[in-house]
């Protein structure tokens, strides 16, 4: 940061105070003490002692604290149902000023991402998306690696990888490229992020200054500057609230969650409360859409792979098995010393969970997708065996359009007629459209 702002040097702690202040500042209803508002505001800047406590020597406290707000959080969001008076409260600072804040908070965290060390997945990931473009089959080399990427986020990182060769040009400095990708995948993501918010309260939350409010918000909290070059924590997360913004088209929301499932795990667990929300010609048209990008991802695949087993290995590598890891004393976070025949209930729970959010309540509006979509990529925290509550970013979008939200029950799912019935009336129009067309061109006598 020194080289853009001479002399400027905040750490971690430095930021939370700084951002604590601003937060209230600008969020805080001081008329209306006890308000759901307030509540949410001290929710969501918990999460900040804990991922401050991982980076000193107190990472079982810090663990422990992450797994605790994680799960007060998943308790409001089951209560949100209830919470049926939501006016509409205007922040602190008119729209101009909001703005600004939000302008210059996202500059800031701009300057952070180029400034600072990229981190080693996403360089990774770059790496993976160059052997894309230069159809390298590696599969060994993964193997060794440990984790990968999804084949979505390659697929998406392999858009910056040839502006950043440009840029780095013949420098002779050895991964500029990757570097420069890197940083520049960490900017679009969070650019993603912070557009989609202000789209959706512009379209669907009846206010653009109700989406400026919470792009800022998510610039200025604490867990956003401290995982800032985090793209596989970005990333989904983007997906997701395009999809949700795109709500009323089931075929391209249901191409951005294919796209979210192929960048980490947890969107997989949204796909049936999708479906369920959308009935039965909606959810056709969003699963169609959905396989249809699952088939290019697993297209990119074959694209590098040299034989059958090499796509198989590749395949099967891009999945995260880490979730099946019930051994006692492995992975990190909160069940990293915990015997991990407690996290089998947990997992049970869950899937239970997820099922009655699915079914229940038979109609649902947008309401219900919001609350239930952030339940569930929070319950997620709760058993996931490596970093457990860490991954804060994958659901904060999601929270924040929870917390700013009006009443939206007019938003239901659109209506979609039956794929055969729509193509037959379109053919129908089409036949019309020439019999008219031909009768034009007849000849008077």
């Amino acid at each position: 940061m020194d080289y853009i702002l001479h002399g400027y040097s905040v750490n971690e702690a430095t930021w939370f105070y700084l951002s604590l202040l601003l937060v209230i500042a600008v969020f805080f209803r001081f008329n209306r003490i006890w308000s759901l508002r307030n509540l949410d505001l001290a929710l969501l800047l918990s999460f900040s002692p804990g991922l401050l406590l991982l980076d000193g020597n107190h990472r079982t406290a810090g663990y422990s604290w992450l797994f605790v707000c994680t799960g007060l959080f998943l308790v409001r969001l089951f209560a949100d149902p209830w919470c049926r008076r939501r006016p509409l409260l205007a922040q602190n600072l008119n729209s101009a000023g909001l703005t600004f804040l939000c302008v210059a908070a996202f500059a800031f965290q701009i300057t952070r991402v180029a400034t600072e060390p990229p981190e080693r997945s996403t360089v990774e990931t770059v790496r993976h998306a160059e052997e894309l473009l230069e159809r390298k089959d590696r599969s060994t080399e993964r193997e060794a690696a440990g984790a990968v990427p999804g084949p979505a986020t390659r697929l998406i990182t392999a858009t910056a990888v040839a502006p950043a060769k440009i840029v780095a040009g013949n420098t002779g400095t050895p991964h500029l490229a990757e570097l420069i990708a890197a940083r520049l995948m960490a900017c679009l993501s969070h650019l993603a992020v912070v557009m989609g918010l202000v789209v959706l309260g512009r379209r669907h939350l009846g206010d653009i200054r109700l989406g400026i409010a919470m792009a800022t918000l998510y610039l200025l909290l604490p867990c956003t500057a401290y995982q800032v070059n985090r793209v596989d924590h970005v990333l989904p997360a983007a997906l997701v609230v395009w999809s949700l913004t795109f709500y009323h088209r089931p075929m391209v929301a249901g191409g951005l969650m294919g796209l979210a499932c192929g960048t980490v795990f947890f969107p997989a667990f949204l796909v049936p409360v999708w479906m369920g929300f959308y009935g039965k010609n909606g959810a056709i048209r969003f699963s169609a859409a959905l396989a249809a990008v699952s088939a290019i991802l697993i297209g990119t695949i074959a694209f590098t792979a040299k034989d059958s087993a090499s796509f198989i290995q590749q395949t099967i590598g891009s999945i995260d098995w880490s979730l099946l890891q019930f051994s006692h004393g492995q992975g990190v976070g909160f069940w990293a010393s915990i015997d991990s025949v407690y996290r089998v209930p947990m997992m049970a729970v869950f899937l239970v969970m997820v099922v009655c959010l699915t079914f229940f309540p038979r109609k649902k509006n947008i309401e219900h997708l919001m609350a239930h979509s952030a339940a569930i990529v929070v319950a997620t925290q709760l058993w996931y065996p490596l970093n457990g509550s860490v991954y804060v970013l994958w659901y904060l979008p999601l929270l924040l359009t929870v917390v700013f939200r009006p009443r939206l029950t007019h938003l239901v799912p659109p209506e979609a007629a039956p794929l055969l019935r729509l193509a037959r009336e379109r053919e129908a129009q089409s036949e019309a459209e020439r019999t008219f067309s031909a009768g034009n061109r007849t000849p008077l006598r």
